[in-house]
Formats: C-alpha cells, structure tokens, sequence
C-alpha cells in the first residue's frame, strides 16, 4: 500500500474558472492583448517542468503525445480491453491532470511527490495500447523508459523537494549541498548579481570544484531555449495590442530580460508596471516566486492575465485610501515603517491565464526589494480563484466543534477576502528594512534608531546589495508569510477596516471570529506539509500558520484549545477551539508582541535572532503539552486534497479571440492542456525533451 499523500484520490475536486463574463466585456484590441500576453505565459510556463523535477518534462511529452492522437473519451476504451478498472482509470486521468495543473509531478502546494494510483503494469499496458504508440512505438517505448523508473520511484530522497539528500531539486545539481548554495550566493552578491533567474551546476574541474551559474535567456541557448525563442516572440506581438505607452514600455524590458537573461531589465519593465494604474487587462510574468527553491533565491517562472473585477476593485481602493490610518496601528515604531506609503494599485481580478506550478488567491509584486521599499508595488486578490478555491463541503469540514462549522462556512469566503486584503495590502506592504549603500549611504539614522526589543541603537543593517532574500534564504519566504497572516489578523480587528469590506456590527465579529478560528484550524492542517524525517516544512504558508498556531498556544489564558479525540468512525480524531471573548485581549496582544519581533528582526538584518525565533516555533516534536507528531498523523488520516483548476484557452478566428471554456473535470483539465500547444505540438514537444536530456547527467 502507497502513503496516500503520494497519490490524488479520484474523487480530488477540479473547479473551471469562471472568466467568461469578464472576458466578454473586453473591446476587440484588449481581447488581442490579453490573448498574446496568455500565449506567452503558457510557453514561458513549460520552464516550469524544467525547474520541478529531471522526470517532469518527460513526463508531460508522454501524455501529451497520447492525449493529443485521443481525447480522455475515447482512450477509456482502449484501457477497459487493456485490463484496467473504472477506478483505475480514472485515477491514470487524475494523475495526468494533476501533473498539468501542478506543472510537474510533484505537488506545487507542498512540494511532495504523487505517483499514478494504479499499478505500474496497468499503465504500461495502457501505453502500449494508446494510438500514439501504436504509430510510434519506438518512440513512445523510448519514452516511457526515460522517465517511468523516476515516476513510480518513492525513495525516501524522491518523496519531496529538497537540497541535497533532503530531496530533489533542479535548480541546483544532483552534486550540490547548502554549502555550495551558500557559497554562490555570496558569490553573486559581490558581482550584484541576482539569482532570481538562475540555476547552480557544480562540476570537477581536474579534482576542483568549478560553479557554473546558468540565466534563463534566449540568446546563450542553455538554460530555456527553443521554448523560450517563441515565448520571447510572443510578448513582442503583444506590444502591438497595448494600451499605453507604459504597458509598451514594460514589455520592451521583459524582452529584453528574457533575450539576454536580465534581471535588472525585468526590474526596469516592473517599474512601468507599477506605473500603470487601473488596466484593464492586467499581467505579470517572469521569474517570481522563491518558494520552491530549497535556498530560497532562486525564482519559479509563472506569468498571469487577468481583468480587472471593477465592483469589488471599489472596496480595495478604499482600503488603500485607508493605509496611511490603519498602518500606525501596527505594533512597531514609527521609525521601522516605510517612510512614505506609495499608494499602489489594488484589484480584484478574474483570472484568464495562470501559467505556472500553482494559483494563488492573492499577490503582492514585484518581489524586488530595492522597488519595493522606494518605488511601489501591486496587490491583486484573484476573485474567481476566491470563488471556489475554499468552498467546503460540512461533512468535509474536519477538527472543528459542530456548533461552529455552520457559521465557518458561512463567513470562511468573506474572512478570507478580508484577510486576502489586509496581509497583501499591509502585510507584505509594509515595514522598513534598514539599509547601507556601498557609498556609506545608511536610510535611516543610525545614531537615534532604537531596537524596541533590546532598548538598545540599532546594530545591524542590510549592506550593499543584500536583500531580504539572500540574507534570510532558506526562511525568508515562509518568515515573511507569517509576518503578512499576523497583520492580516491583527488588523481585521479594526472597525474601520471590516467596514471597508461592508462588515459590521455582529457580522463583523463573526467574520473575525471565523478569521481567526480559520488560522488555527490551518494550522493544525499545517502539519500535513511537515517531514519528521528530514525535519523540515516543504510549503511556506502553511509552515507560517502552524508557527501562529503555536504563539497562540503559549498565549494561555484559554485562547486556543487543542485536544486529541476519537472520532465517530473510531479513529483518531482531533477538535481545535478558539475563544471569542478573548481574541480582541489575549490574541491581539500575542500577535502584537510576536509581530513587533518579526519586524524588527527583519528591518535590522538579523538572521541569527529572526531564525531563532521562527526555527524555535516551528519545531514539531512529540514532546510537551501537545504531541505534534501524533497530531500529524491525524492530520494526515484525515486530510482533503487541494483542488485543481481548469483554465480556458483563447484563440483568434479572423479578426477577432474567441473564449474556449472547459469543463471542470479531469477530463477538462486535460484538453485545455492538449489544444493549449495544438500549433507546434511536436517540435515544442521536441525542445522539451532535447532541453531535459541535456542536463539529464546533473542530477546523479
């Protein structure tokens, strides 16, 4: 028997996002643009299948290549008289979805590997009997060998992502450790040179050790490229259909960036988006999130498009007019906050196109900290993700008393808005970082700054060209998510900012009821993205909310109740209660003294006391007053799977783009997939496995 945590239940749900209104209301020329912008982000996203795992792009050929000869419809046949089940099938196309919607074969959300659910015969039996092979048997049988080992294989090294033998990584070499990554990080900060767009390959160079540090470009054709030639063309096409000469502008640089492998161009076409307020159609792409590289440098190519929910856009931009009052009433000095808000944009969007690993409910960009701090940045809350992303079903509803999961269900959207707003908005929109230039130049007076922690001046400071990133690596993304969920729940219990959001009186309490009932209940559920082995968290957000979980623990006082219980079904159970009569005395002022500590380690650059801190609370141990590892294992027993989404595609018929909508299935998701690359499908299909075979010997 396979851990189910490696395999995707048949019954895992699969949601179509709605954007078909939405598109509808686009004129002829923002129709064009949004369908070239989404071009480019789904060829720019195959980098993804490059970035997760050396099977994953091997992989996603073979299912394309018998997807694409016959529709999940058609190939059931051919799997009832090769032998396989209903059930078996149905978890060959589950499996196939999920490695399209996570953009490799290992969970986005999580970063835990998931194999078929049914056995390897079975599959291979299917294969053989596909079209596909029966045109191409050398072929496809070539192909299966290549990658059908690593896509069974559970070796304790190949069950999650990691540096080292803590799992797998392509983002740096089968032969690298923290020790290597740590060293080319130093490395690249003497050169001012970011990693956002790179991978490490350590090789013997006549007994030493020689780095290689590889950009993502088109022009040195190492790392992304042929794909990457096509994606580039793409965003020139959609020049001609921009809006303004700021949208003209950005996608110049991104040209730029992507041609020749620039971050500083991609930070160059960041700044004229933050220049252009309120589109239509909004986008980002590039290299992003540091999420899944085990150092945390290192970005994951996404890119989205997207437009603007004009409705719900009116209550965000009340929120930011609201920003210079709510900010001071966070917990630390004045001094440690930004020195002037640069009011960004903040919308709602429907998403049209997210190319990627995964789909967030909310963003806050660009990630750069130089930007970020002296010239802006957007928030947008993804609506139509929000729509179905954390829609529950009761009996679905685990570890909470009976009485509270009407009112949870009820109000889990709404809370969930409202946090969504306050931690992109507030939390990641906030708080200073103490710098010194390589002039000597410090923004902030050295000779007056308290640290509000020790009484004592400010001692330490980012120099140079060190980020928040490259200095905290290996916790900043999980820190940082942690420091946004904290302002998000100790600023929804602010009057004004419910209001904002149409919440009053006993609806507002309820909505911070539910918000903060919502965050320990995630906590706990946190436990499932945690490995006893390697004793290490594999998904930065909910890592964040078990650390939250664990602060309101040690506040007392009968805040937070966490017992172990038997369920109904006589299995092990567990059941998480919060007080509501405590949470505006005992929680806000928990969250008030660890948020103050968050960010004043952060702003003073101090890793040895933020990762003291951050590592002490979120150690999961079997000892004290709650046993964690026990907990996990119930988390486990009883966990739900993440859903998936199917995305439309667009394509252009005469003069004008047509929506292809999808339905919200396996089976959708799979042909939004296969008609996605219909064009170029075999030599994209090509590049893919010409690229994948060339580092294929990196990875030993």
């Amino acid at each position: 028997m396979v851990d189910s945590q490696y395999y995707l239940p048949n019954d895992i749900g699969i949601s179509a996002l709605d954007c078909g209104e939405a598109f509808r209301l686009l004129s002829p020329q923002e129709k064009m643009y949004a369908h070239n912008l989404s071009r480019a982000a789904w060829y720019g996203g195959l980098a993804v299948l490059l970035q997760t795992s050396p099977e994953s792009a091997n992989i996603f050929v073979l299912l394309q290549r018998i997807f694409r000869k016959q529709t999940p419809a058609q190939l059931e046949q051919v799997a009832t008289a090769a032998g396989l089940s209903s059930e078996e099938y149905q978890a060959f196309l589950v499996y196939a979805a999920g490695l399209y919607a996570n953009m490799g074969n290992y969970k986005s959300f999580g970063d835990t590997k998931f194999i078929p659910n049914l056995p390897k015969d079975k599959l291979k039996a299917l294969v053989w009997a596909s079209q596909a092979f029966q045109e191409q048997p050398s072929a496809m049988e070539a192909l299966w060998d290549s990658c059908s080992g690593l896509l069974y294989s559970l070796e304790d090294r190949q069950k999650q992502l990691g540096l080292g033998d803590k799992g797998i990584t392509t983002y740096f070499s089968g032969n690298c450790c923290l020790e290597d990554a740590e060293l080319a990080q130093k490395f690249l900060d003497s050169k001012k040179l970011s990693a956002y767009n790179t991978r490490l390959f350590k090789k013997d160079n006549g007994g030493k050790a020689c780095y290689e540090v590889r950009l993502a470009s088109a022009v040195q054709k190492v790392f992304l490229t042929p794909t990457f030639d096509l994606f580039v063309l793409l965003t020139i096409i959609s020049q001609t259909y921009a809006a303004n000469e700021n949208q003209r502008k950005m996608l110049e640089e991104y040209q730029r960036s992507f041609t020749l492998g620039s971050v500083d161009a991609h930070k160059e076409g960041s700044r004229y988006w933050i220049k252009d307020k309120g589109p239509i159609v909004e986008s980002y792409i590039g290299f992003i999130e540091s999420y899944r590289d085990p150092f945390g440098s290192r970005g994951e190519f996404e890119g989205f498009v997207a437009v603007v929910n004009k409705a719900m856009s009116e209550r965000f931009a009340k929120l930011v007019g609201s920003a210079e009052v709510l900010l001071p009433e966070l917990p630390w000095p004045r001094e440690f906050e930004k020195d002037t808000f640069l009011k960004p944009d903040f919308t709602s969007l429907d998403v049209l196109t997210f190319a990627g690993s995964g789909i967030p409910a909310g963003i806050n960009i660009p990630n750069y900290d130089d930007i970020r701090q002296s010239e802006g940045f957007k928030n947008v809350s993804l609506g139509n993700v929000l729509a179905v992303a954390y829609a529950t079903q009761k009996e679905k509803l685990t570890f909470l008393k009976e009485e509270d999961k009407d009112l949870f269900i009820k109000w889990k959207g709404p809370s969930f808005e409202v946090q969504v707003g306050l931690h992109e908005l507030l939390g990641h929109g906030s708080g200073k970082l103490f710098v010194q230039d390589d002039q000597g130049k410090f923004n902030f007076d050295e000779s007056k700054v308290v640290n509000p922690e020790t009484g004592e001046p400010v001692s330490s400071w980012y120099r140079g060209s060190e980020t928040w990133d490259s200095k905290f690596s290996t916790i900043a993304s999980s820190y940082e998510e942690c420091r946004a969920e904290c302002v998000g729940l100790y600023l929804c219990l602010n009057k004004q900012a419910l209001s904002i959001f149409g919440h009053d009186e006993q609806d507002a309490e309820d909505v911070v009821y539910v918000n903060w009932l919502s965050m320990v209940r995630a906590g706990l559920l946190g436990l499932e993205f945690y490995t006893p082995e390697s004793k290490s968290w594999r998904q930065a957000h909910m890592q964040a909310r078990f650390v939250i979980l664990r602060v309101l623990l040690e506040a007392g006082e009968g805040l937070v109740g966490l017992e172990e219980v038997t369920g109904q079904d006589g299995k092990p159970d567990a059941r998480i209660t919060l007080d509501r009569s405590k949470i505006h005395t005992v929680g806000k002022n928990a969250i008030h003294r660890f948020l103050c500590k968050l960010q004043v380690f952060k702003s003073t650059a101090d890793v040895d006391g933020g990762r003291a801190l951050y590592d002490g609370y979120s150690t999961v141990s079997d000892s004290g007053a709650y046993n964690f590892l026990r907990l996990r294992e119930t988390v486990l027993l009883r966990k739900e799977a993440r859903k998936m989404f199917v995305q439309a595609n667009t394509r252009v018929s005469g003069d004008s783009v047509e929506l292809v909508e999808y339905e919200g299935s396996a089976a959708g998701l799979i042909r939004s997939f296969t008609e996605r690359f219909q064009e170029d499908a075999e030599q994209l299909e090509t590049n893919l496995l010409e690229l994948n075979k060339r580092d294929a010997t990196c990875w030993c």
